[in-house]
This record gives C-alpha cells, sequence and structure tokens, in this order.
C-alpha cells in the first residue's frame, strides 16, 4: 500500500475555487491510477474523479463534471484536485485515493490506499 496524505482543503465562499494536492511516500504515485473522493456528514462517501496512470484518462462524478479537475504530476508524486464555481453541497471530508487496478473505477471498494481526508467547507 501507499502513504498518502491531501492538502488544500479550507473555507471559502460559493463560487470560489480550491486546489486540493495529494502527496505520496513509500511508492510510486505513477503505479496507481488515482482517485478522490468526498464524504459529507451523514452521507456515504461519494466519487469525485479519478485519473489514469499516465494522466491521460480522467472520470468525474456527475456532481462535479464540468467544475472539477484531477491532474497528477508523477515527477512530484503528487495528485491535484482542481475545483471551480464551489457550490455549498460541496462541503464535506475529501479523500485521496489509490488503486492497482488495470482499469478507472468509480467504486470506493475498489481502491485500497486512502489518505486522511482534508475538509471543504463552501459558505453560501
Amino acid at each position: 500500500q501507499v502513504q498518502l496524505v491531501e492538502s488544500g482543503g479550507g473555507l471559502v465562499q460559493a463560487g470560489g475555487s480550491l486546489r486540493l494536492s495529494c502527496s505520496a511516500s513509500g511508492r510510486t504515485l505513477s503505479s496507481y491510477i488515482m482517485g478522490w473522493f468526498r464524504q459529507a456528514p451523514g452521507k456515504e462517501r461519494e466519487f469525485a474523479a479519478a485519473i489514469s496512470r499516465t494522466g491521460g484518462r480522467t472520470i468525474y462524478g456527475d456532481s462535479v463534471k464540468g467544475r472539477f479537475t484531477i491532474f497528477r504530476d508523477n515527477s512530484k508524486n503528487t495528485v491535484y484536485l482542481q475545483m471551480n464555481s464551489l457550490k455549498p453541497e460541496d462541503t464535506a471530508v475529501y479523500y485521496c485515493s489509490a488503486t492497482s487496478r488495470s482499469q478507472l473505477t468509480v467504486a470506493a471498494q475498489d481502491f485500497g490506499s486512502w489518505g486522511q481526508g482534508t475538509q471543504v467547507t463552501v459558505s453560501s
């Protein structure tokens, strides 16, 4: 497993932007498909985005499509989630995750490594 650490969360007004970062230790991230999930209080963990090992393919959850962008810099061993046009309903703890599966997936159970999460709060 790879150890993941998220950063970049915080408080932002609706319509604003944040960029989350996820860095790894122990293993090189280029070996993994990477994903971002989020979990709001009282709700199940929700898929946000995933990216292939090279960064050439991405997939997004319907609730963030067109507003969020996942990208990676394997030379820095880091994956990012750029979040634009934020809404109060985007408020959640955001988790970075990694999977060794061969194809992109949206299922949380397919991801074997998780970060500790970073809080994103969007005020109205």
